[in-house]
């Protein structure tokens, strides 16, 4: 699989095209794509969605993703890495919270394909903001830089405030650091289930195994299992709308131990069986 890269802090790139600007790719950057106009497909982690114009996707690193055009598309593409966002606390109205708020929100939004600005207002926002990175580009006029970042943060925070309104409601600004660190790290070994006993998440960072339970309790309203175990719900709901993966194909990658199982729990928890909810996503 191709790699990208980038050799500075971020960029900003236009493209209008009536074919696919890339082979299926990834890279070690976050990545904005906002659709200014057009229409088509996006394939992102074996899972597949519609796009259109108004639509802002964000790639984070390591994802891997492929953009299949339909209607001649104008593509607006942010691509900024961590460098970035850490050097904003050093800028006036940025702190070391706001990097570090902003990271763990960004990095959580891997594996929620499709467009990610929901609040209302925000999508009015879009479009203002996007044209005013594009007008400032074109035309570099006086204090360009100044404005240029001030419009990318403030693009990046719309975005880390639609992504945090679909986080758990209990995980807000003020939840304690060390807890969204517990949970950047279950989000990351998902995949791994002898990763995310509890006896090795408390060894990893450096607590007790009974302190573990009752910390991640109070700072999120849940217990730990009951936590990875929605989280993995929320996936199988994410591969049911959007790939055309079999039920033990996805009970097989989230390390469930059969179809049946994935069943059982999906019921107990939605109220409908996997192979009912995904018609009902079709049928909406």
């Amino acid at each position: 699989m191709a790699k990208e890269n980038i050799h500075q802090p971020f960029e900003i790139v236009e493209i209008i095209t009536d074919s696919c600007p890339q082979v299926e790719h990834g890279h070690n950057f976050f990545e904005l794509v906002y659709i200014v106009e057009g229409s088509g497909q996006q394939f992102i982690n074996n899972n597949q969605f519609a796009y259109r114009k108004g639509y802002l996707f964000l790639v984070t690193p390591e994802d891997k993703h492929l953009l299949e055009v339909e209607e001649k598309t104008h593509f607006f593409f942010l691509r900024f890495n961590k460098i970035y966002l850490q050097n904003q606390d050093t800028a006036l109205l940025y702190t070391q919270e706001w990097t570090r708020r902003m990271e763990f929100i960004l990095e959580h939004a891997s594996h929620r394909p499709g467009c990610i600005v929901y609040h209302e207002p925000d999508k009015q926002l879009l479009p203002a903001l996007v044209a005013g990175l594009i007008q400032e580009q074109a035309g570099k006029p006086l204090y360009h830089n100044e404005v240029v970042r001030q419009l990318v943060n403030t693009l990046i925070t719309v975005v880390a405030r639609n992504i945090a309104m679909k986080l758990p409601a209990q995980i807000g600004d003020h939840t304690a650091t060390p807890v969204l660190d517990i949970i950047g790290y279950i989000q990351e070994h998902i995949y791994s289930p002898q990763a995310l006993r509890a006896a090795v998440i408390a060894k990893h960072f450096h607590i007790s195994l009974s302190y573990l339970g009752r910390y991640f309790k109070k700072h999120t309203g849940e217990n730990l299992q009951d936590y990875i175990m929605h989280y993995k719900l929320k996936l199988v709901e994410t591969r049911l709308k959007h790939s055309d993966r079999r039920i033990n194909e996805i009970a097989a990658e989230l390390n469930f131990t059969d179809e049946s199982h994935l069943t059982r729990l999906f019921r107990k928890h939605r109220g409908i069986n996997p192979s009912a909810f995904r018609r009902q996503f079709m049928l909406s």
